[in-house]
């Protein structure tokens, strides 16, 4: 499968609104703490390691 850019934002967001959907039906927290708290957090960490992992790719391309 050819990951670009299209491909590769649509998974991060499905991979995030299906986390934040799980939290929000598990009742874990009350949604204000999901949607000010768990929601962000898990989109910086997203991205931080896809920035790592496109990173990696280049390297491994190289290599």
């Amino acid at each position: 499968m050819e990951f670009d850019l299209t491909t590769t934002a649509g998974v991060f967001i499905a991979l995030i609104a299906l986390g934040v959907g799980g939290m929000i039906g598990s009742n874990m927290m009350t949604t204000d703490s999901i949607m000010m708290m768990v929601l962000p957090s898990m989109v910086i960490f997203g991205a931080v390691m896809l920035a790592i992992g496109v990173k990696h790719g280049e390297y491994r391309a190289q290599h």
